[in-house]
């Protein structure tokens, strides 16, 4: 007779330790020594200043989601200079975003962004909400976004959950190497379960445990002698156990569409005046993807199509 097969954890519903911890003080036990390190060793980033305001966390998030720091900072900055508040931004045309988000990437993100700005203006004078739910109705806001802002610039008590503070609840909480690759409602139960009571303290523990994840519990190469939470990480205790779940695919650039995507936009971008076809077609030689390509920016309202045969950024 064989021996019944060992359940494999999974992240991070499944752990004993996850109760545990949600069950005591609210996760007191990692409040305080994450937050003490945050304190100690945060990034000094213009977006956690006292002067960049609801709007500067704002641009931040959208310009973080999937692009790192580094890239973000010298956009960002001049985002801000040019926009320094949402109705600055909806004043101008949706392609003067396109053209100013450069080469961060997924620059549909910058078309939500104007979208968002536009309706702060519209129904909010011109100030970010402050409300969970007010932002959630923003154009091109999602549960992350909301949350984040609301933490952040506000002060207030959610679970903000991003790629990073997945990743540490995975593996101090449910002693996996990594979270699911989508979140689950087990993770967003989790993080509701260990927020601090307190909200600015839950505000910090957001950020904390989010900078805990950038900096030391990384995707690759994780530094857990620098980490607050050793002594308590699940997937330390367990060994570090590998990842037995799906494969985790890195994104691949080089000759996919998004490549042609992004040069395409780039002649667009530098362009005064609309921009005819035969300069577009020099900057990719595969005819079919290429049309692909620059179809997929029109249907995404990143590109407007003139009846000369011209292209141009959108100006509605």
């Amino acid at each position: 007779m064989t021996a019944p097969t060992k359940p494999t954890p999974t992240a991070p519903d499944a752990a004993d330790a996850r109760d545990g911890l949600a069950a005591d003080a609210s996760g007191e036990t990692l409040h305080t020594p994450v937050i003490a390190w945050f304190d100690a060793h945060a990034r000094d980033l213009p977006w956690r200043r006292p002067d960049a305001g609801p709007w500067g966390v704002m641009v931040s998030e959208f310009m973080l989601q999937q692009t790192p720091v580094s890239r973000v900072l010298p956009v960002y900055e001049q985002w801000l200079a040019r926009w320094p508040r949402p109705a600055d931004l909806a004043k101008e045309a949706p392609g003067e975003a396109v053209r100013a988000w450069g080469r961060l990437g997924y620059p549909r993100r910058a078309l939500r962004l104007h979208g968002a700005a536009t309706a702060i203006t519209e129904r909010h004078g011109g100030d970010v909400p402050a409300h969970h739910s007010q932002l959630l109705a923003l154009p091109g806001i999602g549960e992350y976004t909301a949350a984040a802002v609301a933490s952040f610039a506000y002060g207030q008590r959610h679970a903000v959950l991003d790629t990073n503070v997945r990743r540490v609840f995975a593996r101090a909480v449910g002693g996996v190497q990594y979270p699911p690759n989508a979140t689950t409602a087990a993770e967003r139960k989790l993080a509701r379960a260990l927020l601090p009571d307190d909200e600015r303290t839950a505000s910090r523990w957001a950020a904390a445990s989010m900078e805990l994840g950038a900096l030391v519990c990384t995707a690759r190469n994780e530094d857990c002698a620098k980490c607050p939470i050793a002594a308590q990480c699940a997937w330390r205790a367990a060994g570090k156990p590998a990842h037995e779940g799906p494969a985790r695919r890195g994104q691949t650039y080089a000759g996919t569409d998004r490549q042609v995507r992004g040069k395409l936009l780039a002649v667009l971008r530098e362009a005064v005046a609309p921009v005819p076809q035969a300069a577009l077609d020099r900057v990719w030689d595969e005819p079919v993807q290429r049309a692909r390509a620059l179809d997929g920016l029109v249907a995404d309202g990143l590109v407007e199509p003139l009846a000369d045969g011209h292209y141009r950024l959108p100006l509605t």
